[in-house]
């Protein structure tokens, strides 16, 4: 008798079993979803939604693809709808788009370039004027360029790191506050560099590390508003930023050094900002929630 080898689903594998990712590598960051071998799995369709986020609207910076398309899908099947900002990634925010509608959300598109306040003032002011209200604010856009010496971090490579990754918390909360009220929630994605550090990303942590002060302190001025600002932490992601940042050798071990073994996939993050967006978290703010395969930090 032949033995009957059990089925394992992409999504079954990469929750057991430590799959090296095929080498690969994009020259342009952010990077193109559509071109990464294997897909990312941004759906999870054994999570069924229950309306925590029912008749909300939220803002999601870098949700075309990644953990932010991940979110989206996510709140979407809870019940929000949803505009997402991105650079000039058309083709991957056209897909998240429609994968956002088919649960019956609706998704509002938004290409701008985050790094300059007016067009943050613009994300604002068109989320306003077509859903006519605005309650969660999630700041997830990011670009990272290793280096192996911090003499190789040029000023301009410094400066766009600072630009994209921080400089946007601020410009979009500023714009934001008039319309957050009692209830509404900020979250911001900080990374579990902030908290270990990575030799290739000083300046890149150096903006994570920000984002936990940003959270931090911001949380305190707003908490007598009723607006919680919380924050992920995520650990190694099977995301664009990943192959448009390392080299093809370094992908394919991708994650490894987790004590999980492996990358984790941008669903796995989605119900944590979906927690952190509904009433299931009215006691949490200026908090770090850390989803990074079992990486201890101190938070």
């Amino acid at each position: 008798m032949i033995p009957m080898i059990p089925y394992y689903s992409y999504e079954t594998q990469c929750r057991q079993l430590p799959l090296p990712f095929p080498p690969q590598h994009q020259n342009v960051q952010p990077g193109l979803e559509y071109l990464m071998c294997p897909q990312p799995i941004s759906d999870n369709p054994g999570y069924k939604g229950s309306g925590k986020l029912a008749g909300k609207i939220a803002i999601i910076t870098g949700g075309d693809s990644g953990i932010g398309r991940a979110v989206a899908i996510g709140f979407a099947k809870e019940g929000a709808n949803v505009a997402i900002a991105y650079l000039y990634e058309r083709s991957d925010a056209e897909a998240t788009r429609q994968m956002v509608e088919s649960y019956g959300a609706r998704c509002l598109l938004l290409e701008v370039d985050l790094r300059q306040p007016a067009y943050c003032k613009e994300v604002i002011r068109r989320t306003i004027e077509h859903y006519g209200r605005l309650d969660v604010l999630v700041l997830n856009q990011g670009v990272q360029f290793p280096q192996e010496s911090l003499l190789c971090i040029s000023d301009e490579q410094l400066e766009n790191t600072f630009r994209t990754n921080i400089f946007p918390m601020f410009y979009l909360t500023r714009a934001a506050l008039p319309y957050l009220q009692p209830g509404s929630s900020i979250i911001s994605t900080a990374s579990v560099t902030a908290y270990a550090g990575a030799p290739l990303l000083v300046d890149y942590s150096s903006t994570k590390g920000a984002v936990v002060s940003f959270t931090r302190s911001l949380s305190l001025q707003l908490v007598d508003k009723g607006i919680r600002v919380n924050a992920v932490a995520p650990g190694p992601i099977w995301t664009p930023l990943t192959v448009s940042s390392y080299s093809a050798d370094y992908v394919s071990t991708f994650g490894r050094d987790t004590p999980m073994k492996r990358a984790g996939q941008p669903f796995e993050l989605a119900p944590t900002y979906i927690y952190l967006a509904s009433d299931d978290s009215s006691y949490v703010t200026g908090q770090v929630l850390h989803v990074n395969g079992g990486v201890m930090t101190e938070s």
